[in-house]
């Protein structure tokens, strides 16, 4: 291994991500093999360019950096070394990528689907692990696909790789141990259940449209075809191009200037460090996706420094917006109308969040039942987190 290779793995080693059977395939199958000529890892401020013919050593580091890289902008539209407008497709970050194995188990014989092979890293490393003729992977860009299948065979790994919609899963190779989904999910598909055998675990980044924070979740197939299981950590990932969300229109929910006739004024109480979180890691942030519906939020902040949230309703034109007072949170202001409370709905959520010991990621779960609905609970699958204003309060 080279030096900034083995650096990496030092520091997957550190974090206790990378397990003992999973060095071989590190070591085995190096990241950079994987990565374009030019790509834009993240810096934790933003996306960067970094060229590979301009700068052969730097490109190397940032390969060899656990940070996530973004090989794609615009489904493929973008041109040229700038980044583009909206990521769709990427080099995860090594750390969640074993990470997700860890919460995988994989076992030596288990056949593997892979949803999201961007850019063949990961179905490369399963390769290494279990043997290439028990990995499938599925990617929907044809471009993506063929990058991964090339990348794959210079490395010396021949998995199969088929361009087709992920949502289908791939029957043909059915049923698997292990299904390992590596784009973020609003909506499991239940044809992804039912080509996993019994006792079978699926892994993904599952999340509701209101932040764009994903959890990683680890499902265990049952008997009768449900599947069930906790929360492991908090994620970002990208989501699947069918469950992406079509960001609301300002002017379609407060059109013309001054807030409408039928605006509601309130103040809050709740923190604005709880409110207004951008982190991937915020649990207060999570709790409420899960219990405020078919609602989406963004941030912004004044130039006096005034952080304001805005909530959309989805299913109607329902809209809230909070302006957060840091210095006098008394005279934190909240404008709201639509057929919903929006700013009420998401206050009772943090209410019903902090009563229950203000629970991390982990300790929430999702069930997908036999009929495909999804269920997300707190601790024990009984325990049904609500939804809907009325049964928070």
């Amino acid at each position: 291994m080279e030096a900034g290779q083995q650096a990496l793995r030092d520091v997957l080693r550190e974090s206790g991500v990378l397990a003992p059977d999973w060095e071989p395939a590190f070591e085995t199958v190096p990241r950079h093999l994987f990565l374009p000529e030019v790509m834009w890892p993240s810096t934790g401020q933003g996306y960067i360019t970094v060229s590979k013919g301009d700068d052969p050593d730097g490109w190397r580091r940032w390969a060899d950096a656990d940070v996530p890289v973004v090989t794609q902008w615009d489904d493929g539209r973008h041109s040229g070394p700038e980044r583009g407008e909206l990521a769709t497709s990427s080099s995860s970050m090594p750390s969640a990528v074993f990470s997700m194995f860890a919460d995988l188990s994989v076992f030596d014989g288990a056949k593997v689907l892979e949803i999201g092979t961007g850019t063949g890293w990961c179905a490369a490393l399963l390769s290494a692990r279990l043997g290439e003729r028990d990995v499938v992977s599925v990617e929907v860009d044809e471009t993506v696909a063929e990058t991964a299948r090339k990348a794959l065979a210079t490395a010396g790994w021949h998995p199969e790789v088929i361009t087709g919609d992920g949502l289908l899963g791939w029957p043909e190779r059915a049923p698997y141990d292990r299904i390992l989904v590596t784009v973020g999910v609003h909506e499991v598909p239940r044809v992804w259940i039912e080509q996993t055998r019994p006792g079978g675990v699926l892994v993904m980044p599952w999340g509701t449209r209101y932040s764009g924070q994903n959890a990683i979740v680890r499902l265990v197939v049952a008997e009768d075809g449900s599947a069930s299981g906790h929360f492991t950590c908090a994620t970002r990932f990208m989501h699947l191009r069918s469950q992406r969300l079509t960001w609301p229109e300002y002017d379609d929910y407060l059109p013309g200037e001054g807030w409408p006739a039928d605006t509601r004024r309130s103040t809050t109480g709740v923190p604005v460090a709880e409110a207004v979180d951008e982190s991937a890691y915020s649990a207060s942030d999570f709790a409420i996706s899960l219990l405020v519906p078919e609602c989406v939020r963004t941030f912004e902040r004044s130039p006096q420094g005034v952080q304001t949230m805005w909530l959309y309703g989805l299913a109607d034109r329902s809209w809230a917006a909070a302006f957060f007072d840091e210095e006098n949170p008394a005279d934190s202001r909240v404008y709201q109308g639509g057929p919903r409370s929006l700013w009420d709905e998401v206050e009772a959520a943090h209410r019903w969040w902090v009563e229950r010991g203000r629970p991390g990621h982990e300790e929430f779960g999702l069930t997908v039942t036999v009929n495909g609905h999804q269920e997300v609970w707190l601790r024990e699958p009984g325990a049904l987190v609500p939804q809907a204003t009325s049964a928070v309060r």
